[in-house]
């Protein structure tokens, strides 16, 4: 497959990043947005075309004459499968920056017939995406009894991840308090760790245990015996707002302008950095050895568009089948790493030493 990669969203942080590093390993890219100036003002794109999301006509026009279409618009609650309707009718392959489980199920559920010839990959950022395919990498070294992960850090959020972070509630994104242990989700089993130093991330932190969803598919993909998934905060701004948000009774969108606050408020005071830890324990009695995953970059979000443009180059190469999928269930972690490795958004990444299989 080779051609026209189509970037919907490319004026935005996220698509900015997908459009450079497209472009840059010579990629013709045609760049989609509400605003037209804004997306001809993109470095590296080829074409511009004026799209929203609530403009079928515009979206298959957008989509018609690529051979992948990427998505970075959002919110995700409101893009679900829209865009990927959209490219597959089109004949074009489809990534998703963001998404999640629900886009992908609404996809399925009335799946179109040309999902059985063409890829359509969700999560294909940093988190979900990097989250699950990073500890991947783990496996190569021997069996895992127990692996414990830690995502988050100190950025800046938009309004739009802003909805998109208050929305994710519910048995389909994932279980709070919760471990994964002999094959099933424990719920009511964990409790925040306050004020702790981890590898990788600046100063003390806080982590709080969710098993998303992806963690959730890890750890059943793996074979692990048991699996903690902590999402990490700077300071206790952020979890104080959203635990305000979440017990009260009306619209998350009432609740924005605080969460974009508090992560202004974090930056302000512990800079901007995030990070991924994946910590894998050998099963008790095997002999094996401890091992683990670092990433560090300075911006989450600019570092989901390195992840969408690679997954993008793996569906132009034949290298994803098709189908629904989640960009840490089909993506090639030791390609994917190598990706990373070279880019210089990663400030730091430490790899287990493995053969790749």
């Amino acid at each position: 497959m080779s051609g026209v990669i189509g970037v919907l969203g490319g004026a935005g942080t996220v698509g900015r990043v997908v459009v450079d590093r497209l472009s840059r390993a010579g990629h013709a890219v045609r760049v989609g947005g509400r605003d037209l100036d804004r997306a001809r003002a993109v470095a590296g794109a080829s074409e511009a075309f004026a799209v929203d999301l609530g403009e079928p006509d515009a979206l298959t026009a957008f989509s018609s004459g690529c051979s992948v279409v990427v998505n970075c618009a959002g919110p995700s609650y409101r893009v679900l499968d829209v865009v990927a309707r959209a490219a597959l009718r089109a004949d074009a392959g489809y990534v998703d920056a963001a998404g999640d489980a629900v886009a992908l199920d609404a996809l399925t559920a009335d799946a179109p017939p040309e999902l059985q010839a063409l890829p359509a990959v969700f999560s294909a950022g940093l988190m979900p995406g990097l989250s699950g395919l990073l500890p991947r990498l783990l496996a190569g070294a021997g069996p895992i009894g127990r692996l414990d992960i830690y995502v988050g850090g100190s950025v800046e959020i938009s309004r739009l991840s802003a909805v998109d972070t208050l929305m994710t509630r519910g048995p389909r994104f994932g279980h709070a308090l919760a471990v994964w242990r002999d094959g099933a989700v424990v719920g009511h089993s964990l409790t925040p760790l306050r004020s702790v130093s981890l590898p990788g991330f600046q100063g003390r932190v806080h982590a709080w245990p969710f098993l998303s969803t992806e963690a959730v598919s890890l750890a059943a993909a793996l074979g692990v015996a048991e699996l903690r998934n902590y999402t990490v905060y700077a300071t206790q701004n952020l979890p104080d707002v959203l635990a305000e948000a979440w017990a009260a009774d009306g619209p998350v969108e009432e609740h924005v302008d605080a969460v974009v606050d508090a992560a202004r408020r974090d930056v302000a005071e512990c800079g901007r950095h995030y990070a991924v830890l994946a910590h894998a324990r050998p099963p008790a009695g095997s002999g094996g050895t401890s091992r683990r995953v670092l990433l560090r970059t300075t911006d989450s979000y600019e570092l989901s568009g390195v992840v969408a443009a690679s997954a993008a180059v793996d569906l132009l190469a034949g290298r994803v089948p098709p189908g629904a999928h989640h960009a840490a269930e089909v993506l090639d972690p030791h390609r994917t790493a190598a990706v990373l490795a070279a880019d210089p958004l990663v400030t730091m990444l430490e790899l287990p030493e493995v053969t790749p299989r």
